[in-house]
Formats: C-alpha cells, sequence, structure tokens
C-alpha cells in the first residue's frame, strides 16, 4: 500500500472554484466513508480548510487510486469532474508526504508561517480516528506531521514570516495602519463560533475593540465564546451573545464584522449590508459603479463583441476594480472575465502608456484568434470610466467562510470595505517571503527522509517478526524430541539445553535481522522483505497476519 493525496488550494484553483467545491462537515464524513469503501483505498482522511480541499489514502493501486479519488471529490464536492480536474494535483508516496509537512509548517498557506493549520489537521486526524478510517499510515503520517510543524514553529522564526489569516485579514482591513490603532475603541461583531471566529474575536479584543457581540445559530455556542472573551484577564473588552435574527440590528451598531461560518448560502446580502449603512447615516447608500464604459475604439462591426453573452454588468465596475472581485460578481474565474473584456490598468492587460508594435499586434491578434475558437466570438477591449474617488471607509467587513458568506458585490457600496479569502489571495500573492523559511524547507526535507527511512523499517518488520516466530516454532519442536528421546535428563539440565539452544538461534539472527532492517529503511528498500520470505520460504499469510495484529494492537492516541 502507499501514500496517495489528491486535492486543489488556493494555489491551484481560483477561489470561485474552491467556494463551489467546499464541503460541509457532513460531506467530509461521507467523503472519507466512500473512500475507504472503494476498492483502491483501505485507509483515508480529508484535510479540508477555507482554501484547501485534500483528500489522502492509502492504496495499492496508483493509476486506480488518481481515478477513484478524483472522481469522489467531485461527486461530493458538486463540481463536475472534467471542470474540477484542470485544478487538481496530485502526489504520491514520498511527494504526498513532504506536501503534507510543508502544509502543516505553513509554508503552502495563503498567508506563509501562519499556525492556525496544525489545528485544522489535528482535527482531520480526530476525524478519521473516530470514523476508524486512519490505520497505521495515516496515524504515523499525520501524528508526524504535527510534530514537524510544532518544530519549525519552535526552531526558526517562520511565525516571522507570516501571521493568522485573521491577522493578515485585518491588517488588509486596516489598510497598511497599524491595526491596534485602526481597531481601537470600535464595536465588533463576529458571526460564527467556530474555530476560526473564535480567533478572530480573540484577535479583535486584544487589537482593543470596545465590544465584540458574537452571533451564532447555536445560541450556547455564542454565549460560551462571549463568556470567554469576557474572563479573559488579558484584554478588558465587552462582550455579549446574540441570536442570529438579531444580526440585522446588530449591523446598524457594528463597526466591524467578521463572518465565518459553515452556512453554504450567503449570510450578509449586499441588500443587507445597504440597509445597515443606511441606517447608520441616515442617508441611502451610494454604489460606486461607473455610469457608462465605452469601448477602446471608436467602431466597431455589427455583432462583433457585442455584451449581451456576458454575465458581467460592465457598467457598474469602479476605478481600479478588483479583476477577482467583479469575477466573483459574475459568478465566473477571473480568465473568463478577462475574455468578457473586462480590461483595467493594473491588470496583466495592455498598459495604454506602452506603445503598440507589430509583435505585441501579432500577439493579440493570436490570442483573439484562440478566443474566437473557444468562445464563438472577438472580447472587445474596455476599461472603466474615470469617476470620483470613493469616500473613505467606515463600515468593515472581513469575511473568511468557504463558501464565502457576504455577498460580494459589498465591495461596491460607499463608505464599506469588504476582504475575504478572494482579495486575501491576491495581496498576500506578493508578500515578502522571510529567511527562515529556507530553514523550515530544510527540516521538511530531513523530516521527509526520516519518515521514509520509518516507513520502510516497519514494512520489514512483519517478516523478521515472521521469521523469529518460525525459528522458535523449530526450537520448541526439537526440544520436544529431545525431551521424548532423553527421558532421565532433569529439570536443571533441560533448561540449559533450551536456553543454549535459544542462544544459539538468536545469535544467528541476530546480524542478518538487524542488517535488513538497515538496509530496508534505504531508500529502494522495500525487496529486502520479499528477499528475506523467499529465503526463508515463510508463508505469505504468516507474515500478514503478523501485519493485521500490529495494526489492531496500535494505540491510536489523540493528536497531543
Amino acid at each position: 500500500m502507499s501514500l496517495l493525496v489528491v486535492g486543489l488550494s488556493h494555489r491551484s484553483a481560483p477561489v470561485s472554484v474552491l467556494e463551489r467545491a467546499a464541503l460541509s462537515t457532513d460531506a467530509q464524513i461521507k467523503l472519507v466513508q466512500d473512500t475507504v469503501a472503494a476498492e483502491p483505498a483501505a485507509e483515508a482522511a480529508v484535510l479540508a480548510t477555507c482554501n484547501r480541499i485534500e483528500l489522502y489514502a492509502d492504496v495499492d493501486k496508483f493509476h486506480a487510486g488518481v481515478a477513484e479519488l478524483s472522481t469522489l471529490l467531485a461527486q461530493h464536492s458538486g463540481v463536475g469532474l472534467e471542470e474540477l480536474t484542470p485544478y487538481l494535483y496530485v502526489h504520491y508516496e514520498d511527494r504526498a508526504v513532504h506536501h503534507l509537512f510543508s502544509v502543516a509548517c505553513g509554508l503552502d498557506s495563503m498567508v506563509v508561517g501562519e499556525g492556525q493549520i496544525l489545528g485544522q489537521i489535528k482535527d482531520s486526524l480526530a476525524r478519521a480516528q473516530d470514523l476508524h478510517t486512519a490505520g497505521r499510515l495515516l496515524n504515523d503520517l499525520f501524528q508526524q506531521a504535527l510534530r514537524v510543524g510544532k518544530r519549525a514553529h519552535s526552531e526558526t522564526g517562520i511565525d516571522r514570516a507570516g501571521q493568522s489569516l485573521v491577522t493578515f485579514g485585518l491588517e488588509q482591513l486596516a489598510a497598511g495602519g497599524d491595526v491596534q490603532d485602526w481597531a481601537s475603541g470600535r464595536k465588533a461583531l463576529v458571526i460564527g463560533a467556530g474555530s476560526m471566529s473564535s480567533l478572530a474575536a480573540a484577535t479583535l479584543a486584544r487589537a482593543g475593540v470596545a465590544e465584540v457581540v458574537v452571533a451564532n445559530r447555536t445560541f450556547d455556542r455564542a454565549e460560551r465564546l462571549a463568556r470567554i472573551l469576557t474572563e479573559d484577564e488579558d484584554t478588558a473588552v465587552d462582550a455579549r451573545a446574540v441570536r442570529m435574527d438579531a444580526v440585522a440590528d446588530e449591523l446598524t451598531r457594528a463597526d466591524v464584522v467578521v463572518s465565518c461560518t459553515g452556512a453554504t448560502g450567503l449570510v450578509l446580502t449586499a441588500e443587507a449590508v445597504a440597509q445597515a449603512v443606511e441606517g447608520r447615516t441616515g442617508q441611502p447608500v451610494a454604489d460606486t459603479g461607473v455610469t457608462a464604459v465605452r469601448p477602446a475604439t471608436p467602431a466597431r462591426a455589427t455583432g462583433i463583441g457585442a455584451d449581451e453573452n456576458c454575465p458581467l454588468d460592465l457598467a457598474a465596475v469602479q476605478p481600479g476594480f478588483s479583476v477577482m472581485g467583479e469575477a466573483a460578481v459574475a459568478g465566473m474565474d477571473a480568465a473568463t472575465l478577462e475574455q468578457h473584456a473586462a480590461w483595467v490598468d493594473k491588470g496583466t492587460t495592455v498598459d495604454r502608456r506602452e506603445r503598440r508594435t507589430p509583435e505585441a499586434d501579432a500577439e493579440l491578434i493570436t490570442a483573439l484568434a484562440a478566443t474566437v475558437a473557444t468562445v464563438g466570438r472577438i472580447p472587445e477591449r474596455r476599461r472603466p470610466e474615470p469617476v470620483a474617488e470613493r469616500p473613505a471607509p467606515f463600515f468593515f467587513l472581513l469575511d473568511l467562510a468557504m463558501p464565502r458568506d457576504i455577498d460580494a458585490a459589498v465591495h461596491r457600496l460607499a463608505g464599506v470595505r469588504l476582504v475575504d479569502i478572494e482579495s486575501l489571495a491576491e495581496a498576500s500573492a506578493d508578500a515578502p517571503m522571510a529567511a527562515d523559511v529556507d530553514q523550515v524547507r530544510r527540516i521538511v526535507s530531513d523530516e521527509v527522509a526520516a519518515f521514509g527511512a520509518a516507513q520502510r523499517a516497519a514494512h520489514i518488520t512483519p517478516t523478521v517478526v515472521a521469521l523469529r516466530t518460525m525459528a522458535a516454532d523449530v526450537v520448541a519442536g526439537e526440544i520436544a524430541r529431545l525431551d521424548g528421546r532423553l527421558p532421565d535428563l532433569d529439570e536443571r539440565q533441560r533448561g540449559e539445553i533450551r536456553q543454549t539452544v535459544h542462544r544459539v538461534v538468536d545469535k544467528l539472527l541476530h546480524a542478518p535481522t538487524v542488517r535488513v532492517k538497515q538496509l530496508a529503511a534505504e531508500p529502494g528498500g522495500a525487496g529486502y522483505a520479499d528477499a528475506l520470505r523467499t529465503l526463508f520460504d515463510l508463508d505469505p499469510e504468516t507474515v500478514a497476519a503478523v501485519s493485521r495484529a500490529g495494526d489492531s494492537t496500535q494505540t491510536k492516541d489523540r493528536p497531543a
């Protein structure tokens, strides 16, 4: 059996796809159960966070395993396999181990170095243990990943390279200013009472907000979180709990809203946020969109580049708008958005200050031809009309949910600043990497090698045990024959003979069994177990029985 991981993350897929593929807790449970019920897999665990969905399994066939795991991910996420496949990545054996260890250290996080992923790995392992889908391999793997992650944080300065997603999100809300200065005296509303929401509430309290209101569908959990915040000696914040039906009223009082629930639909619509702003100001909230968009060229042929098939309202985009944000509003990915003619100054499109060259025109013609072949029409190059500068925001929203809790159209409202997973992905793409990252990578490489050696050594252990068991049976048989042939021996003499024979067998087996474990721990050492079974004519079923016994007696401790 071999380790296989199939998944998608913020590095491989746009947020719009991740959002649609997000798995509820019930869906994760069903996915794990269906995976172990499938033929290629013996063990399974799911690691699902706000920016990744990964399915780990112990499989006996690589190609069949990839096909089965990909199909199961598509079925349980509700995203068609053909659509999902381009965004999936596959890691096998040592590469799969390396990937999980990197994830545990925060190297693969949206915010490099964040430590919250360790809690999510711990929860993933605990769920697999509860479902009895984590056997020896996944227990060892996830336990070791937790240790590697803790080692990286304790031995290096990786914590300086990044923060939690919550802290990073608050920094984005503060627009580069000091978070404590920005948060001081504000009133916060936290929607949800899970791990991410609890972290957000605690972070806001430490940052100096005057009040934290917690809303949750299960009121008891909201009360418990509010009580913890109130009793925290390190903060001086007023905290209280409300029911979800009170959110609309609380929105008119709050300055900062953080939402992270497991809801499958929107928790806050653009209309609800607009009403909250109107309730605060007493004035209708303005939409900062543009009223007109003109083509870059003065004329076009009839029917070419028409917008009737474009789901994006190009007349409502704001200056310097986010391609990702507008794509989310339109329900498409950024690439499709650009095909629908949303050209912006700060994007990857042609700079208006750059003089056209024949080479650039040739590239554009080639791109247009490819687009025609794909969508059957030529997209029109457009830019938003310049409009008045947006007013300074006074209402701040942080959406950490996947799928999103807050309507992406909120970012168009005057006086409102919305930060969500999509904008965090954009902001973190250019974040500087700390020098400690290289040290963490070395730790990961060392730990992957050590884990592989331990697994290969463990693989040969049942064969060694079976060999020693066979030798013990041979000794027992010969001692029994000796007892029959020399009945006059007293008990002391029999004991001396028995110990002598055992010592001879142990000494004969000691060097080869120690050496074969050392050789098996090296890359490519799996063949030594087969050689040992062949040389000593060991029964494969006996070896398998030893292995099963080891699995059944293995202590599956909860991750620390």
